[in-house]
């Protein structure tokens, strides 16, 4: 039983990953055939960064990433902190509105957008879609997955402990910083990478809102792909997926750090 469990989860992600090996090993291909691979090569690495196109979408998709990752954490801890100190009814309404953004179809979300930033700058000149757009619609569809990280923190934290901050006279924006932040900081965290991967990957809500001055780099690799193929699409596909994995090695190896500091002040607590 355990070798047939073996055989099928092998399978199983032999099949998910052998499309991306493939990628990657024909990324290195000297040649432009998708079906013969000449020699090792560097080629397309080069060509890709000497793509101005491609390094001008790979800076506004970092930027929006990590600017939308920032202002959603903000709002979105805010957001969590208050739906937390809710009575039920209300905190379930809350909730039920702050999941809907996340189990709806991203296109509903990007048109609906759309139309309310052409709403808008029909009503004031000066205005166009473009980074600007950008970014607002990053932030928004980011928020709900931040309130989700950080909510269950916030309902496993002790809430005496900031209460004896106050009736130890300290200040409540002093006792939120030096005594709530601390507790859910593992919360804020995982909800900023997610926000900065969501961001960084999305496509649908980026094509409506970006206008044409400001083009993140999945728009950019989606016209690509309507130009004849390009091995550069194999390169910088590698990168990404390369990107990633040291992200979730990070995340991984901080999250084990964490769970061993937790289990020593457990054991040192016993003694």
């Amino acid at each position: 039983m355990k070798l047939l469990s073996k055989v099928y989860n092998f399978l199983v992600f032999g099949f998910l990953y052998a499309p991306i090996a493939v990628m990657i090993v024909y990324s290195f291909n000297s040649e432009k055939s998708r079906t013969n691979f000449g020699s090792f090569s560097f080629r397309w690495y080069q060509e890709l960064f000497n793509d101005d196109i491609i390094l001008k979408s790979l800076y506004v998709s970092l930027l929006v990433a990590v600017l939308s990752a920032l202002a959603a954490t903000l709002i979105g801890t805010l957001a969590a902190v208050g739906i937390d100190s809710m009575k039920a009814p209300l905190k379930r309404a809350y909730l039920m509105v702050n999941n809907i953004p996340v189990v709806n179809p991203d296109i509903v979300t990007a048109v609906s957008m759309m139309i309310l930033f052409v709403f808008v700058i029909t009503r004031i000149n000066g205005l166009n879609m473009g980074f600007g757009t950008l970014l607002i619609a990053h932030i928004t569809f980011n928020i709900p997955y931040v309130i989700l990280s950080v909510l269950p923190k916030l309902r496993g934290m002790n809430s005496n402990i900031y209460d004896a901050a106050l009736d130890l006279g300290c200040p409540p924006l002093k006792s939120f910083m030096k005594v709530v932040v601390p507790e859910i900081l593992p919360g804020i965290i995982t909800g900023f990478i997610m926000a900065f991967t969501l961001s960084l990957d999305d496509f649908v809500i980026s094509y409506f809102n970006s206008g044409s001055t400001a083009q993140t780099l999945p728009v950019t690799i989606y016209s690509m792909t309507k130009r004849p193929y390009s091995p550069k699409i194999n390169a910088l596909s590698t990168l990404l997926f390369i990107s990633v994995m040291l992200l979730l090695v990070v995340v991984n190896i901080r999250q084990s750090a964490g769970v061993k500091k937790d289990k020593k002040t457990i054991k040192k607590e016993v003694r």
